[in-house]
């Protein structure tokens, strides 16, 4: 049976927390930034948690990790 292959685009942008949950960066942040308010701003600012329904597929995507 061949290896299992990571998806590259996903392992660059999700990593697993100490507990065992995935962390993603927040989106809409990146450009188009002067019609959007400070407060907007602020809050796309860090990372969060990946809900819970989607981390399933992510164990697929990148497998090995947990």
């Amino acid at each position: 049976m061949p290896k299992m292959k990571t998806h590259s685009g996903a392992a660059k942008r999700f990593s697993k927390t100490g507990s065992g949950k995935w962390k993603r960066n927040k989106a809409f942040s990146s450009h188009i930034l002067t019609k959007k308010s400070p407060k907007r701003k602020r809050n796309m600012r860090g990372t969060e948690l990946v809900a819970a329904s989607d981390s399933k597929a992510l164990e697929r995507l990148i497998p090995g990790r947990g």
